[in-house]
């Protein structure tokens, strides 16, 4: 899978719900991404899943378009420098 923040639509399928749960996992740990939402659905005789990925980039602007950098501290809060 490529780096490139503008595809985020990933499609998985399995012949059972432990292997489709088993096969999400491992794509979570090789490519080190979240899943932002999943739709599993069973399609004739195989369990389907489409999933989005979490952006890995994110960027913040005022109503005004001026541009800010957010950033998230040690204990996970998010903050906009201005």
């Amino acid at each position: 899978m490529s780096d490139d923040n503008k595809h985020n639509l990933i499609y998985f399928e399995s012949k059972s719900m432990k292997d489709l749960f088993s096969e999400m996992e491992e794509w979570q740990k090789t490519n080190n991404k979240r899943l932002l939402s999943t739709n599993i659905q069973k399609d004739k005789r195989k369990f389907c899943c489409i999933a989005l990925t979490n952006p890995s980039e994110v960027i913040i602007c005022s109503g005004s378009g001026l541009f800010h950098q957010a950033v998230v501290d040690q204990d996970g809060s998010l903050w906009v420098k201005t």
